[in-house]
């Protein structure tokens, strides 16, 4: 089996705003955890059938995107894979604070974005 997608990530600049939009359209729940919104869709961590996510507001640009995480045992070797088959590392990787992993930003060889997480070991 391949290595799965495990969470995505919205960009936005008002995070309130945004978060009552996904809030009321779709019944996800966002909790604010400083940095950004931890997306519950019901699926995940909450036992459902989709993954979870984050809204995020950087304060800087790029403010509105979308990434995937790709999750994958060791970043470097990965970073160093994707570079070898005509991907481009754009991001990282980057200890997220509190111990909590890696992760890093890619480009494919068409230059689709992506994101890759290593999880804590």
């Amino acid at each position: 089996m391949g290595d799965p997608v495990v969470r995505f990530e919205i960009g936005c600049r008002n995070r309130p705003t945004t978060s009552s939009f996904y809030e009321t359209c779709f019944g996800w729940t966002i909790e604010d955890d400083g940095l950004s919104g931890d997306i519950r869709t019901g699926g995940g961590q909450g036992g459902g059938t989709g993954i979870d996510g984050a809204l995020t507001a950087l304060g800087h640009d790029p403010h509105q995107y979308v990434m995937v995480y790709i999750q994958i045992a060791d970043i470097d070797a990965a970073c160093k894979t994707l570079s070898s088959q005509g991907g481009a590392v754009k991001i990282g990787p980057i200890d997220i604070p509190g111990g909590k992993g890696r992760f890093a930003w890619f480009d494919d060889p068409e230059g689709n974005t992506l994101g890759l997480f290593e999880p804590p070991q």
